[in-house]
């Protein structure tokens, strides 16, 4: 009797100190970030009737210019806007198949991949078409076409390297002018293999990161597509961004399953360190796609149907009474 009453009381100082303990904490410390959930369209500056589909994507070019890349049906499928969300231009209705990844050079042209066509497509600020790479409707595993390609990035000499993605699972490297170099990787989860090749960055000294989303991995890889390693403590990441000075930003999930099942709804917004794969903090966001800007704002592109705008700052106490009367931000 004795031994059942201390058992109870154990079990009931445990449950009483996770329940004081609350939730999980954040890998690495919390990032202490707002959010404007609703960017670019609150306020609403874009032509009438427009209104964003499911947004697979955004990027931000050297002028500041924010991009976003969706799958709507009145709204053409590039949408530019300033920083504060207000409207700019657009472009590219008719042109795509299904829109996926989107990402800015540094010199500020656009480059996207359409992987309902199986192309990757590259655009001056205006949205003057440049240069196509792929046969339009037709998959393939070769110098000329992709299956399904899903993200783009550049290497410090201008090299440009496809994540290939969906049908295949390789990375395709092209010069800058778009002439075929190379390729690596095949179906399976042994080193240098994917399961879906969701996303691809490119560091300052060459360093290639690889988002093998289905195997719940990021890759390391040479320029020239040798494994060097690979990080399996990060989940299902579906984006990762490297800035300019090595910061490295992902949006990942808690694994494949988990990604699938909520719909991208459940991720986390992680910094990481790039010489160690450390989580240097972590924050709640549902998201597709990221992009980490010089000013210090992080755009993730969400198949909701929005573009979130975190930025610094923090909340000293709640709205109380006045709560729903005007928003946080």
């Amino acid at each position: 009797m004795l031994k059942r009453i201390l058992l109870v009381v154990v079990c009931v100082g445990v449950t009483l100190a996770a329940a004081e303990k609350g939730w999980y904490p954040h890998e690495g410390g919390l990032m202490k970030y707002r959010v404007k959930i609703r960017f670019g369209e609150e306020p609403d500056t874009m032509p009438d009737g427009w209104k964003f589909g499911r947004v697979s994507s955004v990027t931000v070019d050297k002028s500041g210019d924010v991009y976003v890349f969706h799958r709507g049906e009145k709204a053409d499928p590039i949408v530019v806007f300033d920083s504060e969300g207000q409207y700019l231009r657009s472009w590219g209705r008719g042109m795509f198949g299904n829109e996926h990844g989107m990402r800015a050079d540094p010199d500020g042209n656009i480059w996207v991949t359409d992987n309902g066509n199986h192309q990757v497509m590259k655009f001056d600020r205006e949205g003057k078409l440049l240069l196509t790479l792929g046969v339009k409707g037709e998959s393939g595993e070769d110098e000329k076409h992709f299956y399904r390609p899903a993200d783009i990035a550049f290497g410090p000499d201008r090299n440009v390297y496809v994540a290939d993605g969906y049908g295949n699972a390789r990375v395709v490297k092209f010069s800058k002018e778009g002439k075929y170099i190379s390729a690596w990787g095949s179906y399976g989860s042994g080193p240098g293999q994917f399961n879906t090749v969701h996303s691809v960055g490119v560091d300052s000294k060459g360093t290639v990161y690889v988002a093998d989303r289905e195997n719940n991995r990021i890759q390391i890889f040479d320029s020239n597509g040798k494994y060097l390693r690979e990080w399996n403590h990060l989940g299902a990441t579906q984006n990762l961004f490297i800035t300019p000075q090595d910061e490295m930003w992902i949006i990942t999930h808690r694994n494949n399953i988990e990604n699938l099942t909520y719909d991208t709804l459940a991720g986390r917004i992680m910094r990481i360190d790039i010489k160690t794969g450390k989580i240097l903090g972590a924050m709640e966001s549902p998201g597709h796609w990221i992009h980490a800007s010089p000013d210090k704002k992080i755009y993730i592109g969400s198949l909701t149907g929005n573009v979130f705008q975190w930025y610094p700052g923090w909340l000293e106490k709640g709205l109380g009474r006045d709560e729903g009367l005007k928003p946080a931000n």
